[in-house]
């Protein structure tokens, strides 16, 4: 998924060392509505990155959305753009996507199923709802590559894990390892990704890697986080140092989450638009090739936009004037009080 906020902010992230907690504290994040898309664009609600706490380990980016009747919205319908330095991570609830990229990948993202692409030095692709989806509702993330893998080349996978089931309740696990089961995803950093479901009244107690900060984004239902309660499109964010997380519904429907977490990421980055770098210099040359079409980026090949006098790619915008300054992302210590 593209950012296409017309001035989109410049970010750098310089990730604190690790702290530890002497117990499980509870930060909550919450959401801004982003529109995705033109005259009739669907909104999102975007957690990461903000002011308040840009990274939850090699997380930078989430993106919630829906339910959306595409009908009204036109769902999505996201040409041709660039990215640099990172993995997009689609996952879905309800509909499906096609996607293309410049790696000559060509998938339907459907739900329960990850499509995790990495961008390495430069790749491009497109995103388009199915003539068939009705109501679109999902979330696209983005994890940071290290320094040593950024410059890789492009690369696609594909899981569609088993679910686990344990008592009030069943996972997805997407990324990483939980509940026993284990993805077989690559990952460039220790990660994270899992959607849950808890029936009525259940309290699920997870056994986390105590290495880990942790984000619970709350997609539907009555949550509560070591009892501090989780809106739904709010993410709860809980520091290093935890080994366990206690989730509970408290109400009287089915809820569903997706759990994200991984290392705290100690290599200073900048983000801006569709690009992850190191510099402000550096940024300003993707963009530029990126404008120029250059060889960095390959040529996404299938995109049928939903709209024929649309766009073919997208053009970055202009970059700040101002030099991109350092931003600090704070400790990985939840800050209940930092809650707005």
């Amino acid at each position: 998924m593209s950012v296409t906020d017309r001035f989109p902010v410049e970010q750098v992230l310089t990730p604190a060392p690790p702290h530890c907690t002497d117990g499980a504290r509870v930060e909550i994040i919450t959401s801004r509505e982003v529109p995705l898309g033109g005259p009739r664009a669907m909104t999102v609600h975007r957690t990461l990155p903000q002011r308040q706490r840009s990274l939850i380990g090699a997380w930078c980016f989430v993106d919630h959305y829906g339910p959306d009747d595409v009908s009204v919205s036109g769902g999505m319908d996201v040409a041709p753009h660039p990215h640099t330095g990172l993995q997009t991570v689609s996952w879905l609830f309800e509909g499906s996507i096609t996607h293309h990229d410049s790696g000559d990948q060509h998938a339907v993202v459907l739900p329960g199923e990850v499509n995790l692409m990495t961008a390495g030095a430069g790749i491009c692709h497109s995103e388009v709802s199915t003539q068939d989806t009705t109501l679109l509702h999902g979330v696209q993330l983005w994890t940071v590559l290290p320094d040593a893998d950024r410059n890789g080349p492009r690369r696609f996978d594909h899981h569609a894990p088993e679910p686990v089931h344990f008592e009030g309740g069943s996972a997805l696990v997407f990324l990483g390892s939980l509940l026993g089961y284990d993805s077989p995803v690559h990952t460039f950093s220790p990660l994270l990704g899992a959607e849950l479901r808890l029936e009525p009244g259940a309290l699920l107690t997870l056994d986390v890697d105590p290495a880990f900060e942790h984000g619970l984004l709350v997609d539907a239902g009555q949550i509560d986080l070591e009892g501090v309660v989780v809106e739904p499109t709010e993410l709860a964010y809980t520091g290093v140092g935890e080994r366990q997380l206690r989730i509970r519904n408290h109400g009287e429907a089915p809820a569903r989450m997706v759990l994200i977490g991984g290392e705290p990421f100690d290599e200073e980055i900048v983000m801006w638009w569709n690009f992850v770098g190191r510099d402000h210099a550096e940024i300003e040359k993707f963009r530029q090739e990126w404008q120029d079409q250059s060889d960095r980026f390959g040529l996404t090949r299938g995109y049928i936009g939903k709209d024929p006098a649309g766009p073919t790619w997208l053009p970055a915008p202009a970059l700040p004037h101002a030099a991109i300054r350092p931003r600090r992302n704070p400790d990985p210590i939840a800050r209940p009080e930092e809650r707005i």
